[in-house]
C-alpha cells in the first residue's frame, strides 16, 4: 500500500482527527499489526476492536480509525461506522491508481474462475488477486490496500447474500471489465427468486465503467437475457456467445478445448475435469481478450492451473479416485459435480453429500432434485450426511438408486465407505463448507492408505 495521511482522507470520510498521521497499511487484526499502520476498530456481533485501541498503538499503529466516544493515547481518526469508513476508503485509495480490474461475481464458480483469470492476467501484467474468501465487504477493502505502484492489474471477487452488498462493493471496486458466471439459486433464501438473483448480481454494472466489456456465460438461461447499453455485453459458451468451447475432450483428469472467436481458434488444455470448468477457463480466456493478451500466452496460463483448497481437487488415494469438492455447496455446482463423477473412468461411482446450506423454503426440493441427479448421472452409491439429506436420499431412490443411505453421524458414514470403496472406484464428497466433510476425508484417506 501507499501511504496515505489523516488529513487527507478526513475530508473523504467526512471524519474529524485528533493529530495528522501517516500509514502505509490497513489492519484489523492486533495480531497482525504491521508497525506504521492504521488500525481500525471494527465492531462485530461478537466483539469490539474498539477495546483493542490502545493496544494497537502500543503495537506500532501510527493512528486507529473509531466511532465510539473513546479517547486513544495516540492519533485517531473518528467516522460514523469504522466498517462503512474502511470500505469507502478503499475505494479512495483504489481511485489513485490508473489499472485494469476485473470484477467478478456469479452464483457458482466465481473462485475458481477468478483462479484461472488471475493466471491469463499474470501472463502479461504484475496482478493481484482476491485472497481465500476476502470478497465481501469486510474482505474486498483488504484486497484493494494490497494495490501499491508496482500493481499492474487486480482480479477482485464479489460475492453476497442479499440486495445492495455488490451495488457497495463495486462502486468502490470501479472495476473496468465485469464479468457473471452464472445464475444458479444460492441465497435464494435471501433474494426470494432466481430473477432476484439477477438483479442482486447486476448490480455490478453500476460501478463498471462505461463502455467497459461485461462478460457473461450465454449458456445461462437468465443470463442470456441481459442486455445493456451502457456496456458491451459479451457472452461466452459452449452453445451460445462470441466465444465457444468446441471439440472437448476429457481425459487423465484434465480437459482440452478449441475456443473459437471471431473467425480464430485457440486450443487449450486445463489439468482439472468437469464441464463446468470449461466455463470457468472460457471466461478467463475471454478476459484475456479484452485485456489484449496474446492467446497463446493465455493458454500457456490456465495449463499451469492448480485447485485451491477443497474445490474439485482430484486425488488417488491407493488406487481410489477421490474429488475433494468440500468447499461449497448449491444445486447447480452439485449437479456439476455429479457429472464429473459419473464421467471418470472407474468401477463403482460412490457420491458422499453433504446438506446444502442457506436455501430456505427451496432446501427440500433442491435436495430432492440433486437426489435425482444421482440416478440420473448412474451413481451406484450415496451416502448422505446432514439435516436435509434425507431429501437427497428421497430423490435417489425415487430415479432408482438401490444403495442410498442417509447418515446422522460422520463415524459411521466413514465406517461403511470404507467397507464398500475399493480399487478401480471414484468417490466424490460434495457439501457446504458448514458440514466440515473434511472429517469424512482425513478418515476414510487413513483406512484406505492402510489397505
Amino acid at each position: 500500500m501507499e501511504k496515505l495521511k489523516l488529513s487527507e482522507i478526513a475530508p473523504y470520510l467526512g471524519a474529524t482527527y485528533n493529530e495528522d498521521a501517516e500509514f502505509d497499511s490497513v489492519c484489523i487484526d492486533t495480531r497482525k499489526i504491521t508497525k506504521g499502520c492504521l488500525f481500525i476498530c471494527i465492531k462485530g456481533e461478537r466483539f469490539d476492536a474498539h477495546q483493542f485501541a490502545d493496544e494497537a498503538l502500543s503495537l506500532g499503529a501510527s493512528a486507529v480509525m473509531i466511532h465510539s466516544d473513546i479517547e486513544p493515547n495516540g492519533a485517531y481518526i473518528k467516522v460514523d461506522d469504522t466498517a462503512k469508513a474502511m470500505l469507502r476508503l478503499s475505494g479512495y485509495y483504489r481511485s489513485k491508481f490508473d489499472i485494469p480490474v476485473i470484477g467478478l461475481t456469479g452464483s457458482v464458480g466465481k473462485t475458481t474462475t477468478k483462479e484461472f483469470t488471475h493466471l491469463v492476467v499474470s501472463a502479461k501484467y504484475n496482478a493481484i488477486k482476491t485472497l481465500g474468501n476476502l470478497n465481501n465487504e469486510i474482505g474486498v477493502p483488504q484486497m484493494l490496500f494490497q494495490i501499491d505502484n508496482s500493481t499492474e492489474a487486480a482480479v477482485i471477487e464479489m460475492g453476497m447474500n442479499h440486495f445492495g452488498e455488490i451495488s457497495r462493493l463495486v462502486n468502490e471496486v470501479k472495476p473496468t471489465i465485469g464479468l457473471i458466471t452464472n445464475i444458479g439459486v444460492s441465497h435464494i433464501e435471501n433474494l426470494g427468486s432466481r430473477e432476484g438473483i439477477l438483479k442482486a448480481k447486476l448490480e455490478l454494472c453500476e460501478g463498471l465503467a462505461e463502455g467497459a466489456p461485461l462478460i457473461l456465460n450465454g449458456d445461462n438461461d437468465m443470463l442470456q437475457t441481459v442486455k445493456d447499453e451502457h456496456h458491451k455485453v459479451v457472452f461466452y459458451g459452449i452453445e451460445n456467445g462470441e466465444f465457444k468451447a468446441e471439440n472437448i475432450v476429457e481425459a487423465d483428469n484434465s480437459t482440452s478445448f478449441d475456443v473459437a472467436y471471431y473467425g480464430k481458434k485457440q486450443h487449450i488444455t486445463i489439468p482439472t475435469i468437469g464441464i463446468h470448468n470449461v466455463y470457468n477457463a472460457l471466461a478467463a480466456f475471454v478476459v484475456g481478450y479484452f485485456l489484449h493478451i496474446d492467446p497463446q500466452l493465455s493458454a500457456d496460463a490456465l495449463a499451469d492451473y492448480v485447485p485451491a483448497g477443497m474445490r474439485q481437487k482430484v486425488v488417488d488415494v491407493d488406487g481410489i479416485t477421490s474429488i475433494e469438492d468440500c468447499y461449497n455447496a448449491s444445486p447447480d455446482s452439485m449437479r456439476a459435480a455429479l457429472k464429473t463423477l459419473s464421467d471418470i473412468k472407474g468401477n463403482k461411482k460412490i457420491a458422499v453429500l453433504g446438506d446444502m446450506l442457506e436455501l430456505g423454503d427451496y432446501a427440500k426440493t433442491a435436495h430432492t432434485e440433486v437426489g435425482n441427479a444421482v440416478a440420473e448421472n448412474k451413481i451406484e452409491y450415496l451416502l448422505a450426511y446432514g439435516n436435509d439429506a434425507k431429501f437427497y436420499v428421497d430423490g435417489a431412490k425415487q430415479g432408482g438408486v438401490k444403495n442410498a443411505f442417509l447418515f446422522d453421524d460422520k463415524e459411521k458414514l466413514s465406517e461403511m465407505l470404507l467397507n464398500i470403496a475399493s480399487k478401480g472406484d471414484a468417490v466424490l464428497f460434495k457439501g457446504s463448507r458448514g458440514m466440515k466433510l473434511e472429517d469424512v476425508i482425513n478418515t476414510v484417506y487413513k483406512g484406505w492408505r492402510k489397505q
